[in-house]
């Protein structure tokens, strides 16, 4: 199956000797160290796994956690954390969730995980608790925390997805490849920014400006790693947070601040006042919001005080509201950050004021009740990038956390003057991704690539799905169609289902392979999936479930094949060629 040498401990994993579970997760290790070139396995001194919220890892996630319960020997090799959960389980009935089943839901998925020896944290902030290691080698499956801890600890961590993630925790092993290597972790991008920043949110606007701006002809197969120049010599943990984690919405792996620091550049940006101007006005709220929702990633014991700050004497609330009324406000934190806010008095300030204090769940994962939550408010790029998103759809906007406590307090209103700004603001607005123009390709055109190791001889007919634009799986690809719902993706409004899907990789959230899981399971999946670069999102799924993969062709098959072409991918040992049955020309 692999040509890694493997020791004793691997060998017994791999022949099934510790398990069903472990068997399964050294399969994907292999499969995964194949498709990224690695020669070797490394043992590893943490995992971070995501996908626990029934709204992110849906029935995919449901299942496949079921099926490895089914192994009663299963149990994490590593120490282990977990992200944030779907609810507040304790505080279920305040959040107002109407989603069916819901709340047996998420407490199965976290039972599953805790039987397996993960010590169920929930929270997506492993770099805020005390005995969670922070250094060496991971594998960690949180996007924000990815970053964080590459950029600000002494951690090193591949974007894992959280099937990968789940395997190497289970094995105790990754591949050696990319970021777990010095030689990767160097800068590919330079970022000029002359704006003053100051407020953690001017940090997390840069931070999504800096991903938005991805193109297609980018090379960065670990994703981009810039060099932001113009910043501030030191940054508090809000700024930090607040930058790392927006930019991990487009797939920031690593950030570097450093005045000195050269590099490979693909491009390089400019940011500046009238784009930091720019982006808060596209983001101003420009009708009634109906919940502010702060703690995305879940808020750190200096926000909870900033909050408390805000907050002291003031008169909120965390119930629906009529029309015109100030909107309720929710805090979402970690179980560790509110315990130590129990004890300093925090708690009991934010909870005097009257706004809900949440733990064990973040912003992005919790299904709301669009009867009443029709649009929201929060002072984090991340929770509006994933609540705008296919997740729940609701309409948000983004503003500092002292205007969105005084909207919810009255002291400010969303007026005519807001909106008519906004309106202004959307017409000046232009779609960042754009596709490269060309002709489409004619003749005949072959190319091969590799396989899984995995996976066995198999002919594929069908047809071509392509894009050059990376895919953002969760939340912009509907797990129950397989269609795009990305606004200005050029595939935005297609399917996948029941083709053969061809595109660089997948981007965004590390819970993405459970959504190919669920298309599989609800017959709705690419017949295969042909990636240009190793893809962390779309490789696991495919291993585990044995939808057929290739990837690293020895040709261009997104400018060589047209969208909609007729093609066939052929494996034969660990080789698979893809040609053209029959060229569709629009």
């Amino acid at each position: 199956m692999t040509s890694i040498k493997l020791n004793a401990e691997q060998q017994a994993m791999l022949a099934g000797e510790h398990g069903v579970a472990k068997q399964m997760g050294m399969r994907l290790v292999l499969d995964l160290a194949a498709a990224a070139g690695a020669d070797s396995l490394i043992p590893i001194q943490s995992a971070h796994l995501s996908g626990v919220s029934p709204l992110t890892g849906g029935l995919g996630l449901r299942q496949f956690l079921t099926k490895l319960s089914s192994d009663a020997s299963a149990q994490v090799a590593i120490p282990t954390t977990l992200n944030s959960a779907g609810c507040d389980e304790e505080q279920f009935a305040a959040m107002r969730i109407v989603a069916p089943n819901f709340l047996d839901h998420n407490h199965e998925i976290v039972q599953h995980y805790t039987d397996l020896g993960v010590r169920p944290t929930q929270s997506c902030t492993p770099y805020e608790w005390e005995g969670v290691t922070t250094e060496g080698l991971a594998a960690w499956a949180e996007s924000n925390a990815i970053c964080f801890g590459n950029s600000y600890c002494d951690l090193q961590t591949n974007r894992e997805s959280g099937l990968s993630a789940l395997a190497s925790a289970l094995t105790g092993y990754a591949p050696h490849y990319g970021l777990l290597k010095a030689e990767e972790r160097q800068p590919n991008l330079e970022v000029v920014v002359t704006a003053v920043l100051q407020d953690p949110t001017d940090f997390s606007i840069l931070g999504d400006w800096i991903g938005m701006q991805r193109q297609p002809h980018w090379r960065m197969p670990y994703g981009p790693i810039p060099v932001i120049r113009g910043l501030p010599a030191a940054l508090d943990h809000e700024q930090k947070k607040a930058l790392s984690a927006a930019a991990a919405n487009y797939g920031c792996p690593l950030l570097y601040i450093d005045n000195e620091m050269g590099g490979d550049f693909q491009d390089n940006l400019l940011f500046d006042v009238a784009a930091l101007a720019g982006r808060y006005a596209d983001l101003a709220p420009a009708t009634a919001v109906a919940l502010i929702t702060i703690g995305c990633p879940q808020a750190s014991i200096g926000e909870l005080r900033a909050v408390a700050k805000l907050l002291k004497g003031k008169k909120v609330t965390a119930d629906p509201v009529e029309a015109g009324s100030p909107p309720p406000i929710w805090i979402f934190t970690s179980a560790h950050n509110k315990a130590i806010a129990e004890k300093t008095s925090l708690a009991d300030i934010i909870r005097a004021s009257g706004a809900l204090l949440l733990e064990n769940t973040c912003p992005e994962v919790v299904p709301y009740d669009q009867t009443w939550v029709k649009h929201i408010l929060t002072n984090s790029m991340k929770a509006e990038h994933y609540i705008k998103s296919g997740l729940n759809g609701i309409a948000t906007s983004v503003m500092t956390l002292a205007d969105c406590v005084a909207l919810a307090t009255g002291t400010i209103q969303i007026t005519a003057q807001a909106t008519q700004e906004k309106t202004a603001a959307d017409k000046r607005k232009q779609k960042v991704i754009t596709a490269v123009a060309r002709q489409p390709a004619t003749g005949n055109f072959t190319a091969i690539g590799h396989g899984l190791p995995s996976q066995t001889d198999f002919t594929i007919k069908g047809e071509a799905f392509v894009t050059a634009v990376p895919i953002t799986l969760l939340g912009y690809v509907n797990r129950e169609t397989g269609v795009i719902e990305e606004e200005g993706h050029p595939a935005n409004g297609q399917s996948m289902a029941g083709k053969i899907a061809i595109f660089p990789k997948g981007s965004g959230s590390s819970v993405a392979p459970y959504v190919l899981l669920e298309l599989y399971y609800r017959g709705k999946a690419p017949l295969a999936i042909l990636n240009t670069q190793i893809d962390q999102q779309s490789a696991p799924a495919c291993s585990l479930e044995g939808i057929p993969y290739a990837y690293d062709f020895d040709a261009d098959i997104i400018a060589n094949i047209n969208h909609g072409d007729q093609i066939e991918m052929t494996r034969h040992g660990s080789h698979v060629q893809v040609h053209i049955l029959k060229r569709h020309i629009a």
